[in-house]
């Protein structure tokens, strides 16, 4: 591992410091693969200059964890994102259709309406109804546009056992509060980061393209929350609340559960997210 470019590492991760990037670094370190690694202070990715500085030639893959993830934030601030989401990642695609490198980038579920009643397959017409979702949505037309060599991966729901995340506040408030409500009109797939980056780095193999790495199974938040408490052994009542119950800034998807098969057919079945939380929940103090 190393944080400057003395050397020619196969990985560039960008973004290193958040919950995908520090699952990339250990996954990296235990099978002791040498790679560079950017935090969003150390790499601006909307600095073509910074970008082409710090990315050398030679360089097989660029994993680009960075991102504008506040979903709400957003909302007030599209230009940022968009900056960051869009232009950004776009600055990426340049450099590495340019020196021959692959593109791992993170999309999301949020590009999709949230108004299905089956998975979206990865051909599904993309229709964002949130700033977070129509800035994630620059970032793939960026890649498409560049030519690039690039796994463009969607995903949704994410979790660890480190940073700001909805099972580590869960887990919290369901030990804190008596009762608590949650959402149960709003279902997707929880992605555990572990299994992420294990599955995209299995997806190098694979051919070009875009692909949803998720865990296996759905839920709604509701069912989240409860099976956070259950593993825990939390003694706290959980109750259904709606989506209008509990109003954000941002309107997020109804149903944004996005078809495996691609996924699986390169990469093996996706684990069920309860198994994924368990592991997870182990290694939280």
């Amino acid at each position: 591992m190393s944080d400057d470019h003395a050397f020619i590492p196969v990985y560039v991760i960008v973004g290193a410091n958040g919950m995908l990037g520090r699952a990339w670094r250990e996954l990296l370190e235990a099978e002791q693969r040498d790679y560079l690694a950017f935090d969003r202070v150390q790499l601006d990715i909307t600095d073509p200059d910074a970008v082409a500085a710090k990315i050398p030639e030679g360089v097989r893959y660029v994993v680009n964890c960075a991102a504008y993830t506040n979903v709400d934030g957003c909302e007030e601030h599209e230009d940022e994102a968009t900056r960051i989401n869009g232009e950004g990642v776009g600055r990426l695609a340049e450099r590495c259709a340019a020196i021959g490198a692959t593109l791992v980038h993170y999309s999301t579920d949020y590009v999709f309406a949230g108004d299905a009643d089956s998975p979206y397959p990865t051909d599904a017409p993309i229709a964002p109804v949130s700033a977070y979702g129509r800035s994630k949505a620059a970032g793939e037309k960026a890649i498409a546009d560049s030519g690039c060599s690039h796994r463009t991966i969607r995903t949704s729901w994410l979790y660890a056992p480190w940073g700001n995340n909805f099972v580590r506040t869960m887990l919290r408030l369901t030990d804190e509060k008596d009762t608590l409500s949650v959402v149960n009109d709003q279902r997707g797939r929880p992605t555990s980061s572990q299994h992420l980056a294990a599955v995209s780095k299995t997806l190098l193999a694979a051919n070009d393209g875009v692909y949803h790495v998720t865990d296996g199974g759905e839920c709604t938040w509701f069912e989240f929350t409860q099976e956070i408490a259950r593993q825990a052994g939390h003694d706290c009542d959980i109750q259904p609340c709606t989506t209008d119950q509990f109003p954000r800034p941002a309107k997020r998807p109804a149903y944004s559960v996005m078809d495996l098969s691609r996924t699986e057919a390169a990469a093996g079945k996706m684990t069920d997210w309860k198994t994924n939380l368990a592991q997870v929940l182990s290694q939280i103090d």
